[in-house]
């Protein structure tokens, strides 16, 4: 029977699995009776001599063999799950394969990038880029990503779209799995910079972006003397249009919060749906100041024991800005604090101090919190926060936010070690909490719903694994979702130390794979990956198979920003340059091995407007396109039309190439720019 390539790597690994399985049973029996492996035992279980050779050369225990199979991904075979991960002060994201752990492609958002074209001269990236500007004065090259969220359509991930925050400048990007491209960047008109973004609503009606440091809202500036008065934080609410694939600032709003610094958001799911929680910090209000003798920031905002777990009716919020029952920041609907008391739209639940996340479980029964400075896990009860909302069983704090009895919504406590932060889910029953301060990923089972799933006692700490080190986020396969996969779990971690070659003083980051399939069995680390980007924060995993990216695109002179033809499009024999006083349009194609046209004649102060379109149909025949000094490099993948723009403000003669190796002649693909000194008189207005 024939077989198709996926199939037939599977066969492959599936082969090489039993042999190194066999080879990982005579490891543990060598070692164990202290003989070497390639002894009698190796022999009679069938196990190639050579193979044995290589672990004992390598050094390799059973747990290393094992550790391999399970990642080892033949050439020709894909990867069962795609890891989305922010980028950090790349301000990109990372597409990553599970359980291969192999960089797919790192996405260009909110810094431009050369080898995708993106910022370098395309019109669409380049207007997509100015779209995040604080404004024409200042522009942003750089982001801090930090929070990738997949959208969904009934709280699972549909593989449709991906948002992104850039924390520094307070954005938000929307990128279209079709083609892993950024299509769209708003600027926060009311803060400048955010945290607790971005998240989706259950069905991606809204992308939800928190904010962290308090500040005068609309970037406006007040004396820190008056912190209590005139700083703010915020939650805004941006609606996203999915067919357009826009999120679309006329709709959206926000909503004024008292001072707290705010940061991870979650949305509810199934029985929470509508709501939304985040968690914050330094309800203390302090302003810091160490140059003034004050204290600093660090240790004044961590006096109180308790901070403020943000519980917002989101529903009744949309209700109320529709209503037009807001003020205006910036030109931007803001629901004042004032009218979000009035309307019952934000309550306050006392969680543990400097929490780092709010996770909800998969059918938003609860809401898991964690304090970096208390080792234990706090979960909270939806259905009890309800009932003391219900109850009036509250107290303001002194903005008149009603802030919820303790005892009346906490559903359990579980203490699991030193510095826990974020929460994630498998499908069995069981939660995971990465530990920041104990290095260490910890597995406890929950309870109410989810007792019945696993075999250990009601939340309960089952078992810890050490990583290396310092773990901040963690991610889970379908994790955060309202039906997670289980099977792997990604650690990442702050610091690396000694799990790399030493590459100087700044190290990479650490990405572990780790292995949660079998509750029952010791959750294993598979595999190290380093990240040489600063400070990736957060990832998702979404099955493989939901994502259908094109392989070229639908037709030949497609725009990508809008995602549909180009007006531009060039096709064979429809090259041609025009020229209307001192503006110049060309129209050129690209393919194996030729540009045309590959003779370009302009004259120093012409405005230049150039399309070009790759019209090759061939799965991954991608050409590049770059003009020395002129600062232009574009990628134009199968079908695709790109148009630049440029001032002829110097003359001389520029050689264009193709910058991808397309082909056995591609040195050969390449074209000559003439720009003639402005005093020529070689051009007539007629030409």
């Amino acid at each position: 029977m024939a077989l198709n390539n996926r199939n037939f790597g599977r066969t492959k690994a599936i082969v090489a699995f039993l042999l190194v399985l066999l080879l990982a049973v005579g490891l543990f029996a060598s070692c164990r009776d202290q003989q070497e492996p390639g002894s009698e035992q190796l022999e009679e279980s069938g196990i190639s001599s050579d193979l044995a050779a290589i672990a004992e050369a390598r050094g390799l225990t059973p747990d290393d063999v094992s550790a391999a199979l399970k990642t080892y991904t033949p050439s020709g075979t894909h990867d069962e799950y795609i890891l989305f991960a922010s980028g950090g002060h790349a301000g990109q994201v990372y597409a990553i394969g599970v359980p291969s752990m192999r960089i797919l492609k790192q996405i260009a958002v909110f810094t431009p990038e050369p080898w995708q074209g993106y910022g370098y001269g395309a019109k669409g990236s380049m207007e997509v880029l100015a779209g995040g500007y604080v404004n024409e004065d200042l522009p942003l090259t750089w982001g801090d990503t930090h929070h990738p969220a997949l959208s969904e359509t009934g709280g699972e991930y549909d593989g449709d779209w991906l948002f992104i925050n850039d924390k520094a400048n307070a954005r938000v990007a929307v990128i279209d799995l079709r083609d892993f491209e950024t299509k769209q960047i708003v600027k926060n008109p009311i803060s400048l910079s955010d945290h607790g973004g971005t998240f989706s609503t259950p069905d991606t009606e809204w992308v939800i972006e928190g904010g962290q440091y308090a500040a005068p809202l609309g970037w406006s500036y007040s004396s820190i003397e008056n912190y209590r008065d005139d700083y703010r934080g915020m939650i805004t609410l941006w609606k996203f249009d999915r067919e357009a694939g826009r999120i679309r600032p006329e709709e959206s709003f926000a909503m004024e919060l008292p001072p707290y610094w705010q940061d991870l958001c979650d949305a509810g799911k199934l029985v929470s749906d509508g709501w939304i929680f985040c968690n914050s910090f330094n309800t203390e209000m302090a302003t810091g100041g160490v140059e003034k003798g004050e204290p600093a920031f660090e240790s004044g905002a961590s006096q109180r024991d308790m901070d403020y777990l943000h519980v917002i009716n989101l529903d009744r919020a949309v209700e109320v800005a529709a209503a037009g029952n807001t003020t205006e920041v910036n030109g931007f609907p803001v629901i004042s604090l004032d009218t979000a008391l009035e309307e019952e739209l934000l309550y306050f639940v006392p969680e543990p101090k400097s929490p780092h996340g709010v996770d909800v479980t998969p059918g938003g029964e609860y809401l898991v919190i964690s304090g970096k400075l208390d080792p234990h896990t706090t979960v909270f009860s939806f259905e009890k926060i309800m009932a003391a909302i219900e109850a009036g069983d509250y107290e303001p704090d002194e903005y008149g936010v009603p802030v919820l009895n303790f005892d009346s919504v906490m559903e359990t406590q579980v203490e699991l070690g030193l510095g826990p932060l974020h929460t994630q889910f498998d499908d069995k029953g069981y939660a995971y909490t990465s530990l920041f301060l104990d290095s260490a990923v910890a597995r406890w089972s929950l309870g109410g719903p989810y007792a019945d799933l696993n075999d250990d006692p009601d939340w309960t700490l089952v078992q810890k694994t050490p990583v290396h080190y310092n773990v901040g986020h963690l991610v889970a396969a379908e994790g955060d979702t309202v039906s997670p996969d289980g099977n792997y779990l990604v650690s990442m971690n702050k610091w690396a130390v000694d799990r790399f070659a030493n590459v100087g003083p700044l190290l990479p980051q650490n990405f572990q794979l780790i292995d949660i399939a079998n509750p029952g069995a010791t959750m294993q680390l598979l595999y190290d990956m380093p990240i040489p980007d600063g400070e990736p924060h957060y990832a998702q995993i979404i099955k493989a198979d939901k994502l259908e990216p094109w392989e070229v695109y639908p037709e030949v002179g497609w725009d990508p920003i809008t995602q549909s033809v180009s007006p531009h499009a060039t096709a064979a024999g429809e090259e041609r340059i025009e020229r209307d006083g001192n503006n110049v349009e060309i129209w050129m194609t690209a393919v194996r091995s030729h540009f045309t046209p590959e003779h370009v004649e302009i004259r120093k102060g012409d405005h230049v407007t150039w399309h070009i379109t790759n019209i090759e149909r061939a799965y991954d025949a991608t050409h590049g396109f770059t003009i020395p000094a002129y600062n232009i490099n574009l990628s134009l993948e199968p079908g695709e039309t790109e148009t630049i723009e440029f001032e002829a403000t110097h003359d001389g003669v520029f050689s264009y190439y193709c910058t991808e190796f397309c082909s056995a002649l591609h040195l050969e693909m390449t074209g000559y720019l003439f720009i003639e000194p402005d005093d020529s008189q070689a051009f007539s207005e007629s030409d």
